[in-house]
C-alpha cells in the first residue's frame, strides 16, 4: 500500500488504486503524441494493471515493527509476486507481456547478485521474453523505448500525488521524461499574478508543464482509506480495520500553468 499520515491517522491507498490512477493519467496523453498508436488499449491495460498479483498477507508482513501499516517501500521483494505479475500480463497478449517484463526488469535488476541464483534466472528470463516478445511484434527498439517511458511517466505522476510530494510555494518537481525525451514538471499552484488560478483544496489543482494532454483541463481521482487507529497487532487486525475504515475519493484537477 501506499500509506501518509494524516491529522487523525493513516491514508492508505491499494497499489491497484495507484495503477488505475496511472492509467487514467495516460488516458488523456494527447493521440497525436501517443507512442505505438495501434497498441494504445494494451498499453493503457499494462500502466493499469502493473501492480496486480500483490502477496497476500501472512502474519506481520502487512505492518512494520510498531504495528503501523507497511508502505510498499518497507515491503521486502517477493519473487513469488514478481513472477505472478509477469505471468499475469502474459494472458493479455505479448504487448502488455512485454511492457510488464520491461517494468519487472527496470525494478528488480539491482537485485541482481544478491538475491540468489532463482532472482537472477528470473531477471535472465525477463530479458529473453523482452527480445522475443519484440521480434515477434516487430516493434522497433525506439518505439517500444517510448511506449514504455510513457509507462514510467504516468507511474511516477501518480506516485507524487498518492504520495502527495508536490512542494510548497508554487515549486515545481520533475516527474520523468516523456515517450519523445521531453521533461515534464508538475506544482501545486496557488494564486496566479493575474488571478487565474487560484488554489483549491478539493479538488487539488496541479499544474503540468509542457502541457502533454488532449485537454485544457481534466480531473482525476483515486479512492483513500482513512483509519484512525495507529498500531496493529497483526496483519488480521490491519485488514478488518480497512474493510471498515471510511473510504474517500482524493481528486486532483490537472490544468495548465497560468499565463503571466
Amino acid at each position: 500500500m501506499i500509506v501518509t499520515l494524516h491529522p487523525t491517522g493513516w491514508a492508505c491507498i491499494y497499489q491497484q488504486a495507484h495503477a488505475l490512477l496511472a492509467a487514467r493519467l495516460a488516458a488523456h496523453w494527447h493521440p497525436a503524441r501517443r507512442p505505438v498508436p495501434a497498441r494504445w488499449a494494451e498499453t493503457l491495460a499494462a500502466i493499469a494493471q502493473h501492480d496486480d498479483g500483490q502477496d497476500p498477507w501472512r502474519g506481520d508482513n502487512g505492518i512494520t515493527p510498531a504495528g503501523a501499516p507497511a508502505p510498499f517501500t518497507l515491503v521486502p521483494f517477493s519473487l513469488e509476486q514478481a513472477r505472478r505479475v509477469v505471468a499475469q500480463a502474459r494472458f493479455q497478449g505479448r504487448w502488455r507481456w512485454w511492457l510488464t517484463s520491461l517494468h519487472i526488469s527496470n525494478l528488480y535488476e539491482p537485485l541482481r547478485g544478491k538475491h540468489g541464483a532463482e532472482t537472477d534466472a528470473f531477471l535472465d528470463e525477463q530479458r529473453a521474453t523482452q527480445e522475443a516478445c519484440r521480434r515477434g511484434l516487430r516493434i522497433k527498439k525506439a518505439d517500444a523505448q517510448a511506449a514504455y517511458a510513457l509507462f514510467q511517466w504516468a507511474d511516477r505522476l501518480s506516485l507524487i500525488l498518492c504520495l502527495g510530494e508536490l512542494p510548497a510555494d508554487e515549486r515545481y518537481l520533475d516527474i520523468a521524461p516523456g515517450p519523445d525525451g521531453t521533461r515534464y514538471r508538475c506544482c501545486h499552484p496557488g494564486l496566479g499574478a493575474g488571478g487565474e488560478l487560484v488554489q483549491t483544496t478539493d479538488p487539488i489543482a496541479v499544474v503540468v508543464e509542457p502541457w502533454p494532454f488532449d485537454a485544457d483541463e481534466f480531473e482525476v481521482s483515486v479512492e483513500v482509506t482513512h483509519l484512525t487507529q495507529l498500531a496493529f497487532a497483526d496483519d488480521a487486525e490491519l485488514a478488518k480495520a480497512l474493510r471498515v475504515g471510511e473510504v474517500r475519493e482524493r481528486v486532483w484537477r490537472i490544468c495548465r500553468a497560468a499565463r503571466r
